[in-house]
């Protein structure tokens, strides 16, 4: 099959090695379009037929993608260049896609293993999977009198809004358990809500516009590529860049300034700059009375609580640093600031978000053009969900859904009780690589009747199923995909027949429905037959068409389309909170147990056992642990390490390359060293990572900690994924 791929292991490696280069310290990190990666054009090889599809990774870009197709075979991809956020270009993951389709890694056939985590599987037909887990659900459901004992376990491995099906399945057999919050960014949508009424972001193509631009916590340069040109365009143009991060970063590397802040104090910073912008009257009064709630409380918060020195110590810059970067964003319009994930995965991560909020409110910069308090968005996301909203069947006993947290999962799913938790669905997931508490999560597993997982690759979650089901990629289904970020709709169209005998989670759902049904008649309402492409077709509704000027959504097969409206972020001044302003003093937060305006809540410290705070970002070759586990990102990367400070590594005797055990009371993992001033001192940084063959894994050391917010918005708080303290030692 790779002899008649024309995007050859060797030219990928190539290929990704400039991508590398032009991503990397070079001096170059933002000159995408000088790489080897060239636009195929249908008219360069005739025979060729092209197709529009787009990434579904849990990734701020959600590219649309061109897809080569050639005798049936996906030889090539690229990104689309009608796409204005994309700019033709794919990020060195996306450009992988050829070789994940044809992988001979891929799960090719559903399979059973005899003893969960034996390694011995048997190959076995659909028809049997089917059956084996209609009986299943039959069996419990009458055991226990309700389908409440199965439960769903989906979230981001795939977010086309067709894979909601899958939600859809599991509500058409009847009320059940379900996975319920997310690990990403809750706490930081929670204090946008609480602050704006939801989470809403410029497009980030206006970024351009921006001629001060605070990058907190984030590394476009890892997480979101396409961003970075935006960035250097801003640059170009006379903005000035500040990156404020724990790590030196990729991104951080490229900054005007660069500012190492203690993990975790980012509120103690904002509340310091906030201070000093009161103290000196650089708040725009007019747009606070205009538009704010709570502004008098806040500031009288801030005059008796907050000093520059409080907030030098806390964060460890100079009290002259924090009064130069306050008096340089309060004074400079517009001024921007990129809020990142990680800097909320803390115990204090929603009020931080809150208080860098308060600092784009005060000065006047929300709701303008360059200006704003970037976080995500939802705003393109209004489709009907058709796939996902099931009727119940009539037998149905229970009386709603029961939530389990997602960010406890092996503990809430081993203490469910009434009844307990019997059986387990796994899709677009991997929580055995992902959730913390690993150990905990593999015991939940080994006390299931049965777990079925979804999926394309032998992950450590299938290892640890008693039955697998081998599903499609996306150039195998059609789907429909938007972003959390940029403004763009892409269809996705089939490109090639499915491989194998991989099939889509709708097909599954309603191949199982009609098993399900065979067996008890009414046990699953589900359909049993469709055709995909008129379901993407219910997807869409009057004012999805309206907000992308389109009439109908085949006319997404000429290509992505923007959305013609709402491109800046709270323009009309209508905030979605209860008061209709912006919430610097939030009832509702208060209602959730927090206070009501953004005070600094005291960040986690380490204690005398295990002293080292240890990180714990993504990989800039893997979403989660999906992309590095390819042969493909194995030649350009295949060992993780743990990137340690030269003198907290001369502490412990540590050389560069040297084995470490890093450990806790919970678990431990074993990482070579390397050295390196990019972290502080006092922490040590391991990336997230799923690598086929290696027995690595950093949630090992992860605690079930919750972060402080993310109730009111997802239904449950998020994780404090880098309030994680280790100890070291050279083996």
């Amino acid at each position: 099959m790779d002899k008649k791929l024309t995007c050859s292991r060797r030219s990928f490696i190539k290929g990704t090695a400039a991508t590398t280069i032009a991503l990397g310290t070079a001096g170059s990190l933002f000159s995408i379009n000088q790489s080897s990666f060239k636009t195929a054009l249908a008219q360069e090889i005739q025979e060729n037929k092209i197709f529009q599809n787009a990434c579904p990774r849990n990734c701020y870009d959600t590219c649309s993608i061109l897809s080569t197709v050639k005798d049936g075979i996906l030889t090539k991809v690229d990104g689309n260049p009608d796409n204005t956020y994309t700019r033709g270009r794919l990020c060195v993951k996306g450009y992988s896609y050829t070789r994940s389709v044809y992988s001979p890694d891929r799960i090719k056939y559903p399979m059973k293993q005899k003893g969960r985590g034996s390694g011995n599987w048997e190959r076995i037909s659909w028809d049997e999977a089917y059956s084996e887990i209609a009986e299943t659900i039959l069996r419990i459901k009458k055991e226990y009198g309700s389908t409440l004992p199965i439960c769903l376990n989906k979230y981001s491995g795939n977010f086309s809004i067709m894979q909601y099906g899958i939600e859809g399945m599991l509500a058409s057999i009847g009320d059940h358990s379900i996975a319920t919050g997310t690990p990403c960014w809750p706490a930081g949508i929670d204090a946008q809500t609480f602050d704006f009424g939801t989470i809403y972001n410029n497009d980030p193509e206006d970024i351009v516009n921006s001629k001060y631009l605070i990058l907190w916590g984030v590394n476009p340069a890892w997480c979101a590529v396409h961003s970075m040109y935006f960035i250097q365009e801003a640059k170009r143009r006379g903005c000035k860049v500040v990156a404020i991060d724990p790590i030196l970063t990729q991104t951080a590397s490229k900054a005007d300034v660069f500012l190492q802040i203690k993990p975790s104090t980012d509120g103690a910073l904002a509340l310091g700059m906030a201070k000093y912008i009161f103290d000196n009257q650089l708040y725009d009064a007019q747009w606070l009375a205009r538009n704010a709630r709570g502004y008098e409380e806040f500031f009288g918060y801030i005059k008796n609580n907050i000093t520059l020195e409080w907030a030098a110590d806390k964060t460890g810059l100079p009290k002259e640093t924090i009064e130069t970067l306050a008096r340089e964003y309060a004074t400079t319009k517009p001024a921007n600031i990129w809020i990142g994930y990680g800097m909320q995965r803390h115990t204090n991560g929603g009020q931080n978000v809150r208080a860098i909020d308060a600092l784009a409110a005060i000065t006047g910069n929300i709701g303008k053009s360059g200006g704003g308090a970037q976080y995500a968005h939802l705003e393109t996301w209004g489709f009907n969900y058709h796939a996902m909203v099931q009727e119940k069947p009539q037998d149905n006993r229970a009386h709603g859904n029961r939530a389990i947290n997602m960010n406890n999962f092996g503990a809430e799913v081993l203490a469910a009780d009434n009844p307990p938790i019997k059986m387990l669905w796994i899709a677009c997931r991997n929580p055995v690589s992902q959730d913390p508490e690993t150990s905990v999560i593999k015991k939940a597993f080994a006390a299931m009747d049965l777990v079925v997982t979804a999926e394309l690759f032998m992950n450590p979650t299938v290892e640890m199923s008693d039955i697998v089901l081998p599903v499609t990629t996306t150039f195998e289904n059609p789907g429909v995909n938007v972003s959390y970020w940029h403004y763009w709709m892409t269809l996705n169209q089939q490109a090639v027949k499915p491989l194998y005998e991989a099939k889509n989670d709708i097909t599954i759902a309603m191949e199982l429905s009609k098993k399900l049904n065979e067996m008890q008649p009414g046990s699953c309402t589900f359909p049993t037959a469709g055709d995909l492409y008129e379901w993407a077709g219910k997807e869409f509704n009057a004012n999805i068409y309206s907000q992308f000027g389109i009439n109908d959504w085949k006319e997404l097969e000429k290509g992505p389309v923007k959305a013609k409206r709402g491109l800046i972020a709270w323009q009309d001044g209508r905030f979605r909170t209860p008061s209709g302003k912006y919430e610097l003093w939030s009832e509702e937060a208060q209602k959730f147990g927090h206070h009501p305006l953004p005070v600094y809540v005291e960040e986690v410290k380490p204690s005398g056992k295990y002293p080292i705070r240890c990180l714990t970002p993504h990989w800039k070759l893997n979403i989660h642990s999906q992309f590095q586990n390819l042969d493909w990102m194995d030649n350009i990367d295949n060992t993780p390490r743990l990137e340690i400070h030269p003198k907290l590594a001369a502490q412990y005797g540590i050389a560069h390359n040297d084995n470490v055990k890093v450990y806790n009371e919970i678990g431990y993992f074993i990482l070579p060293a390397r050295i390196t001033e990019t972290v502080p001192v006092e922490t040590v940084a391991a990336y997230t990572a799923w690598y086929k063959n290696r027995n690595y894994n950093v949630n090992y050391t992860v605690k079930a900690i919750p972060a402080d917010m993310g109730k009111k918005a997802t239904g449950m708080p998020g994780i404090a994924f880098h309030d994680n303290f280790v100890n070291i030692e050279k083996i």
